[in-house]
């Protein structure tokens, strides 16, 4: 795994003019199956990859937190929100909520993330390539496939399902 990781971002930028202009053709005509599709592509993915075994969204990109979220995790603290954000986020320069720092101050040894049941949602949505109206979130994921190894290989698989 730690060699896969360390490869994809090579691989990913070998990549990355082929897969945009497949996105930009997928947001002129996605097939009318495409949220089916992808759904299908994910989970069969996610059958044979275990996060934990990579976690490398964690420990190279943070997740934006919503205000819910801090809302969540600050009460899972036992804390106030404005406490949660003076102690673990800063404000990017999109005026959004990040980790003050990756790896992901949650993230432990074991790769196994501290708040689970109460992280953001960005962190549960992660990889995103099960989201419905998938072709409009292009931008984003020419971004995973060089984080995540599941994202590159749905990526290539969801080109050979689907040649545009």
């Amino acid at each position: 795994m730690e060699q896969v990781i360390k490869n994809l971002p090579k691989l990913a930028k070998d990549k990355h003019n082929e897969n945009k202009k497949y996105f930009d053709k997928l947001k002129k005509k996605a097939p009318k199956n495409i949220d089916y599709i992808m759904q299908e592509l994910h989970d069969q993915e996610f059958k044979k990859t275990d996060c934990l075994k990579c976690a490398n969204c964690c420990k190279t990109t943070g997740p934006l937190f919503t205000l819910a979220d801090i809302e969540r995790i600050s009460k899972h603290f036992r804390q106030k929100p404005q406490q949660f954000i003076d102690q673990y986020l800063r404000i990017d320069e999109e005026n959004d909520y990040v980790l003050q720092s990756v790896p992901c101050t949650f993230l432990d040894a074991e790769n196994y993330c501290m708040i689970y049941d109460v992280r953001p949602k960005a962190c549960r949505e992660y990889p995103h390539t099960d989201r419905k109206k998938f072709q409009q979130i292009s931008n984003l994921t020419l971004q995973n496939v060089a984080i995540c190894p599941a994202a590159y290989n749905i990526v290539e698989e969801m080109k050979k399902r689907m040649p545009l």
